[in-house]
């Protein structure tokens, strides 16, 4: 019994540790340029309010990026793929594997906002003056961060983030098999959540050329790691699933708003 109280303990830190990690996250891509530039949100770092190092050139902090950016993009996507998790199963406790990938990833992202360094801070490929302009790119950002935490509750937030499944281990029970359910935005994309990253990471009245970076970067990510995604979606979920990909788009709403 103290071995399944430690376990869920264990899996309630690595949910908090992920929350933290998220609302940090939104201060991070939002600082510096939301609001006007140089002011933070939230938080005092961001992808332009970082300090460069004596001596780094913008080759260097380029490389440096893209390298935290790479470590996180193959975190994420080698350990959800099936193989990996056969294989890390014989390692971690089942029950506690998702809440060991959430901790991993959201060390992973701390990392990434540690050691972020600034690319071109003074350029910019758009710096939007106009306020009803402000106010909409401002307004979308906080739009797109809503469709992600909305999305998670949409299918299973405490079980996407391991807490469902520490709950089963505390209990001594089996947790049941995932069914394949396509409520709310799901019914208009089949990523709601990448794409409220996409908005969110987009969406900001002053694009930096860092910012561009970090954007680009992070959607070219997405992008390929919903191939990988529905590949292990249609193996799960067979003919359901390659059904649903026939009539709903990845990630533009467009047959949402035909209905």
């Amino acid at each position: 019994m103290v071995t399944r109280i430690l376990g869920f303990v264990y899996g309630v830190v690595c949910y908090f540790v992920f929350f933290g990690t998220f609302l940090y996250a939104i201060g991070f891509v939002g600082g510096g340029n939301l609001y006007g530039a140089g002011k933070p949100l939230i938080v005092p770092r961001s992808i332009d309010l970082t300090t460069t190092r004596p001596g780094e050139s913008l080759a260097l902090r380029l490389i440096i990026d893209a390298l935290l950016l790479s470590l996180f993009a193959v975190q994420h996507s080698v350990m959800a793929r099936a193989w990996f998790k056969r294989r890390w199963t014989q390692v971690v406790t089942p029950l506690l594997e998702r809440s060991t990938f959430v901790l991993l990833a959201s060390l992973t992202l701390l990392l990434l906002f540690w050691q972020w360094r600034p690319i071109g801070t003074a350029r910019v490929a758009w710096d939007v003056q106009n306020s009803t302009g402000r106010l909409v790119l401002e307004s979308l950002f906080w739009l797109g961060w809503l469709i992600v935490l909305i999305s998670t509750f949409l299918i299973n937030h405490f079980d996407l983030f391991g807490m469902n499944q520490a709950y089963h281990y505390l209990k001594g029970t089996e947790c049941p098999a995932p069914e394949f359910r396509a409520p709310g935005f799901y019914k208009g994309v089949r990523h709601p959540i990448y794409l409220g990253f996409i908005i969110a990471f987009w969406s900001t009245p002053r694009m930096s050329i860092g910012h561009l970076f970090f954007a680009g970067m992070t959607t070219a990510y997405m992008i390929l790691a919903i191939q990988f995604e529905e590949r292990d979606l249609v193996r799960m979920h067979g003919e359901k699933y390659e059904d649903y990909r026939k009539h709903v788009s990845m990630l533009t709403p467009v047959r949402f708003w035909k209905g």
